[in-house]
Protein backbone atom coordinates (compact mmCIF):
# COMPACT_ATOMS: atom_id res chain seq x y z
CA UNK A 1 0.00 0.00 0.00
CA UNK A 2 1.32 3.49 -1.18
CA UNK A 3 2.34 5.55 2.04
CA UNK A 4 0.99 9.50 2.36
CA UNK A 5 2.99 12.32 1.63
CA UNK A 6 2.83 12.48 5.29
CA UNK A 7 3.87 9.11 6.54
CA UNK A 8 6.75 9.64 4.42
CA UNK A 9 8.24 12.70 5.54
CA UNK A 10 7.19 11.62 9.53
CA UNK A 11 9.80 8.57 8.37
CA UNK A 12 12.35 10.85 7.38
CA UNK A 13 12.24 13.56 10.27
CA UNK A 14 12.45 10.42 13.01
CA UNK A 15 15.81 9.66 10.93
CA UNK A 16 17.04 13.40 11.06
CA UNK A 17 16.16 13.11 14.66
CA UNK A 18 18.11 10.53 15.49
CA UNK A 19 21.13 11.90 14.49
CA UNK A 20 20.73 16.19 14.95
CA UNK A 21 20.02 17.16 18.63
CA UNK A 22 20.32 20.89 20.19
CA UNK A 23 22.34 21.97 23.38
CA UNK A 24 22.15 24.76 25.46
CA UNK A 25 25.31 26.01 23.49
CA UNK A 26 24.67 24.64 19.83
CA UNK A 27 20.23 24.88 19.79
CA UNK A 28 18.41 22.99 17.25
CA UNK A 29 16.45 25.25 14.58
CA UNK A 30 13.37 23.35 14.17
CA UNK A 31 11.33 24.23 11.06
CA UNK A 32 7.62 23.61 10.21
CA UNK A 33 6.39 24.80 7.12
CA UNK A 34 2.58 24.26 6.31
CA UNK A 35 0.78 25.20 3.42
CA UNK A 36 0.57 28.68 4.15
CA UNK A 37 2.47 29.68 7.09
CA UNK A 38 6.35 28.34 7.83
CA UNK A 39 7.46 28.62 11.83
CA UNK A 40 10.61 28.12 13.45
CA UNK A 41 11.70 27.10 16.87
CA UNK A 42 15.56 27.10 18.82
CA UNK A 43 15.22 24.12 20.88
CA UNK A 44 17.51 22.73 23.48
CA UNK A 45 16.63 19.39 23.57
CA UNK A 46 18.86 18.35 26.74
CA UNK A 47 16.88 20.10 29.12
CA UNK A 48 13.45 20.21 26.70
CA UNK A 49 12.60 23.72 26.35
CA UNK A 50 12.15 26.35 23.29
CA UNK A 51 14.39 28.79 23.39
CA UNK A 52 12.70 31.19 20.70
CA UNK A 53 9.97 30.83 18.30
CA UNK A 54 9.18 32.76 14.89
CA UNK A 55 6.10 32.37 12.59
CA UNK A 56 5.06 34.47 9.51
CA UNK A 57 2.04 34.51 11.05
CA UNK A 58 3.43 37.55 13.19
CA UNK A 59 2.45 40.96 12.76
CA UNK A 60 5.68 42.38 11.56
CA UNK A 61 6.12 39.46 8.72
CA UNK A 62 2.28 38.58 7.89
CA UNK A 63 1.68 42.48 6.75
CA UNK A 64 4.03 42.47 3.86
CA UNK A 65 2.46 41.50 0.90
CA UNK A 66 5.03 39.22 -0.58
CA UNK A 67 6.03 35.62 -1.74
CA UNK A 68 5.64 32.83 0.68
CA UNK A 69 10.12 31.99 -0.04
CA UNK A 70 10.73 35.60 0.89
CA UNK A 71 8.74 35.95 4.18
CA UNK A 72 10.68 32.46 4.84
CA UNK A 73 13.49 34.31 4.54
CA UNK A 74 12.70 36.94 7.06
CA UNK A 75 11.68 34.29 9.50
CA UNK A 76 15.07 33.06 9.53
CA UNK A 77 16.41 37.07 9.93
CA UNK A 78 13.97 37.28 12.38
CA UNK A 79 14.87 34.00 14.51
CA UNK A 80 19.07 34.86 14.23
CA UNK A 81 18.13 38.54 15.87
CA UNK A 82 16.33 36.61 18.12
CA UNK A 83 19.12 34.20 18.83
CA UNK A 84 21.86 36.42 18.79
CA UNK A 85 19.85 38.10 21.84
CA UNK A 86 20.12 35.04 23.83
CA UNK A 87 23.33 34.97 22.87
CA UNK A 88 23.68 32.39 20.56
CA UNK A 89 25.90 32.23 17.35
CA UNK A 90 25.59 28.48 16.29
CA UNK A 91 22.70 26.01 15.58
CA UNK A 92 21.80 22.99 14.32
CA UNK A 93 19.57 22.64 11.34
CA UNK A 94 16.33 20.67 11.31
CA UNK A 95 14.71 20.34 8.13
CA UNK A 96 12.18 18.78 9.51
CA UNK A 97 11.85 16.04 6.63
CA UNK A 98 10.95 18.67 4.02
CA UNK A 99 13.35 19.02 1.16
CA UNK A 100 15.79 21.64 1.63
CA UNK A 101 14.47 23.43 -1.31
CA UNK A 102 12.20 26.39 -1.62
CA UNK A 103 11.10 28.23 1.68
CA UNK A 104 12.91 25.90 4.09
CA UNK A 105 16.32 27.12 2.11
CA UNK A 106 15.16 30.42 1.54
CA UNK A 107 14.61 30.13 5.95
CA UNK A 108 18.05 28.64 6.41
CA UNK A 109 19.81 31.55 4.55
CA UNK A 110 17.84 34.25 5.97
CA UNK A 111 19.09 33.20 9.27
CA UNK A 112 22.72 32.67 7.82
CA UNK A 113 22.63 36.37 7.10
CA UNK A 114 21.31 36.71 10.35
CA UNK A 115 24.55 35.82 11.48
CA UNK A 116 24.07 32.16 12.43
CA UNK A 117 26.72 29.51 11.71
CA UNK A 118 25.78 26.01 11.19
Amino acid sequence: MAKSKNQRRDKIRKRIRGVVSGTATRPRLSVFRSNKDIYAQLIDDSKGITIAAVSSREAGINDIKDSKVAKASLVGKKIAEMAKGAGIDSIVFDRGGYLYHGRVKSLADGAREGGLQF
